[in-house]
């Protein structure tokens, strides 16, 4: 189902950080009308088309507030998330809760939510961004939270379908943002990964893959788990050290 973003009015979880503020600039140049930017603090934006909007996607009142007054949205792009990088083993339950709450239960909620007003307005869009994490286990307790998001947004564009709402998911690999900034690795630019997600939704895809790392690593879901986790054959390197041995079977 593709939606046209000509009149659209889109609300961004997350909406201050480096994404978020992506987000923003390219619905707007897609012909969005409104943009709710929401976040756990108000922000000026300085643009009459855009309304900062307090949400914490943690708390359920705060997420039903959001939606009893953002009742003309059409777009909703679940964009808040919080990295974290320590082991599972050595992870405690309060922090791994933590995790799971915003970025898992946080967006899940905020579609439930939303779902209705979405129904109102003619059914329109949810975009998850869900990260190739969710199918790589780097790191532990993050990508556990971020492959629960997959299959809920699975679960999501089915139960949806009916009231002709699209449920689109976004995956990628580092991206350039404040989250990322202390990783010395390569990075995608915001610009070429929001471009992906809004082309999405709008061309009625369901499950966006916004860099070659993506398409990579979804392929290797079919293949042996040794693929995706080499050190199960004894390697002492990790996977994100071979990026070569997923390299070689994209260009097979």
């Amino acid at each position: 189902m593709s939606v046209d973003f000509n009149g659209a009015v889109v609300l961004v979880t997350g909406a201050n950080g480096g994404l978020g503020q992506e987000w923003i600039r390219q619905s707007l140049e897609r012909g969005a009308t409104k943009i709710y930017a929401t976040d756990l603090q108000q922000r000026e934006w300085n643009d009459e088309r855009i309304v900062s909007l307090v949400l914490d996607i943690t708390d359920n009142a705060s997420v039903t507030s959001a939606a009893q007054t953002a009742l003309d949205t059409t777009i909703v792009i679940n964009n808040a998330g919080v990295a974290f990088r320590e082991p599972l083993l050595t992870t405690d339950e309060e922090t791994m809760r933590r995790v799971f709450d915003i970025n898992f239960f946080g967006p899940v909620a905020v579609s439930k939510a939303f779902a209705p007003v979405l129904k109102n307005n003619g059914g329109g869009a949810i975009l998850n961004v869900t990260s190739v994490l969710s199918w790589l286990v780097v790191p532990p307790v993050y990508s556990s939270a971020k492959a629960a998001l997959w299959m809920a947004t699975n679960a999501l564009r089915l139960e949806l379908l009916p009231q002709g709402t699209a449920v689109v998911s976004l995956h990628m690999g580092y991206t350039d943002t404040p989250m990322t900034k202390a990783l010395n690795v390569r990075k995608n630019d915001p610009v070429d990964v929001v471009r992906a997600g809004l082309d999405g939704i709008a061309n009625g895809a369901y499950e966006v893959l916004a860099d070659k790392l993506s398409v990579q690593v979804k392929r290797a879901l079919s293949e042996p788990v040794e693929v995706l986790y080499p050190q199960l054959t004894g390697s002492a390197l990790r996977f994100d050290q071979q990026p070569h041995i997923l390299a070689e079977q994209a260009s097979a």
